[in-house]
């Protein structure tokens, strides 16, 4: 039977793409494309039918290729990185699911909006007390669109172009930062560390530090684990200097460790991504960011606030996006950033779960992801010639495992981690040269105590049997 079948997208014919063509002014579509580097350009066609397929061929097909996928519920998984294996309560899934909150979108028309404002507002006030500071967002796109608006938004407030960073950050969340800074002349410099237990240098943040500091941006705990302990005396040297401190976080140690706003952080940004949010094979994502009652540095905030406010004589309460003034929807180039869409059914579902949990479960939380994770550490510890964790330092969540001394490449140890059912950390040697052959792994609430001796058990066999 001849199958009769239609464009996917009407401007797909030849003579209606030639019409677009000559009105922008180019003569190929890959014009639209040179910024892209040629190396990724797709040099052949893609190799579809000529003809079209039927509905339940397509499904098939797809569902084939989806087959040979492995994910977290197939196999343990030690990998983190910024994005986590957690645990999301069916309540959770529930409530996201309901139509008053999966359809919604930006609520533009407060009066017909009011429980999706509210929600947000409940996701705004929780990440406020999870993080100590006064004003918050009602989300970013994640931990490093974060980082970068936070970075421009200290540049504007201080009047000054220069960012601190620490050596130790993903590499990922470092490009990002560049992107955004790039166009607004940021200057973008690395603080080393204490190579022997990861800390960030003083002396090098004291070298480095000057009046054109804008900002000196850590994280607790870092990129690679372990918990920064010098934050007090960090944040005295930025303030001293006029810069302000900038602290990115993984909230689900906020229920065991101090909170930014108590050590002095003028922003607070991260990802939310571990609070109800499954990882989905790498997104989307949530960024936290939130800031000091401070109407300077308000003013110069990103993204959606929600607002609550009352009528004339206060008899009624009511919700309303605020200060919009601030945003791309009103001001368009003169506007403090240009984002427009936000993660509101992730911060839905963050909110969902951070109710259910309470001050007292997210506390739980933390200290049972801690207890695990340096058992975990124990555990590989004892095996011979691998040296867990590299730094001298107490971690958190996720912790370095280093195989110099048993003659093997992470690649190599993690091929033979999958060839036995088991998903290892990530390999940060090429990021981190000078740590040798390192990986990182992660623990959190969702990994078994089986699971965990698992790991260590078949690590174990593996080196043996070198």
């Amino acid at each position: 039977m001849k199958r009769h079948g239609h464009p996917y997208i009407p401007n797909s014919q030849p003579e209606i793409k030639a019409e677009m063509m000559r009105e922008i002014g180019i003569n190929s579509t890959n014009e639209l494309y040179a910024d892209v580097p040629q190396k990724y350009h797709l040099k052949n066609p893609l190799n579809l039918p000529a003809e079209g397929l039927a509905e339940f061929e397509v499904k098939k097909h797809v569902e084939n290729l989806l087959s040979k996928n492995k994910t977290c519920a197939d196999m343990p998984v030690f990998l983190g990185a910024g994005c986590w294996p957690h645990y999301v309560p069916a309540a959770v899934k529930e409530i996201v699911q309901r139509s008053e909150f999966l359809t919604s979108y930006t609520p533009y028309q407060p009066e017909i909006s009011q429980g999706m404002l509210q929600t947000l507002f409940e996701y705004q006030s929780m990440i406020c007390e999870l993080t100590a500071m006064d004003v918050a967002n009602c989300s970013m796109y994640d931990w490093a669109s974060a980082l970068g608006e936070a970075a421009r938004m200290a540049s504007r407030v201080t009047k000054r172009n220069e960012i601190l960073v620490p050596r130790i950050i993903n590499p990922e969340r470092l490009a990002t930062l560049k992107v955004y800074t790039e166009p607004a002349d940021i200057k973008i410099s690395e603080i080393d560390y204490n190579r022997e237990t990861g800390q960030l240098d003083l002396a090098d943040l004291k070298n480095k530090i000057s009046e054109k500091t804008a900002a000196v941006y850590i994280e607790n705990p870092s990129y690679l684990g372990f918990i920064e302990e010098q934050i007090d005396e960090i944040a005295r040297m930025a303030h001293t200097r006029g810069a302000l401190l900038i602290v990115g976080v993984d909230p689900t140690s906020l229920g065991i460790l101090r909170p930014p706003g108590d050590y002095g952080a003028d922003i607070v940004i991260g990802e939310a991504q571990p609070l109800g949010n499954p990882m989905n094979f790498g997104g989307p994502l949530l960024g936290i960011f939130a800031c000091r009652d401070d109407l300077n540095l308000v003013r110069q905030m990103p993204g959606r606030i929600i607002g609550l406010t009352t009528n004339v004589d206060g008899s009624q309460q009511g919700f309303c996006m605020t200060m919009q003034t601030r945003e791309q929807h009103i001001r368009r180039e003169k506007a403090t950033s240009n984002i427009c869409s936000n993660e509101a059914l992730c911060a839905v579902a963050s909110a969902v779960y951070m109710a259910l949990l309470g001050p007292q479960g997210l506390r739980e939380l933390g200290e049972t992801i801690m207890c695990k994770a340096n058992y975990a550490m124990r555990l590989l510890s004892r095996i011979g010639g691998v040296k867990v964790p590299v730094f001298k330092s107490a971690h958190f969540k996720e912790f370095t495992v280093n195989f110099d001394g048993v003659g093997a490449s992470v690649k190599r140890m993690h091929e033979r981690l999958l060839q036995t059912g088991i998903h290892g950390g990530k390999d940060v040697s090429r990021e981190f040269p000078e740590l040798g052959e390192t990986a990182l792994y992660c623990i959190t609430e969702i990994h078994s105590q089986e699971e965990i001796e698992l790991l260590a058990k078949t690590l174990e066999s593996i080196v043996s049997k070198r």
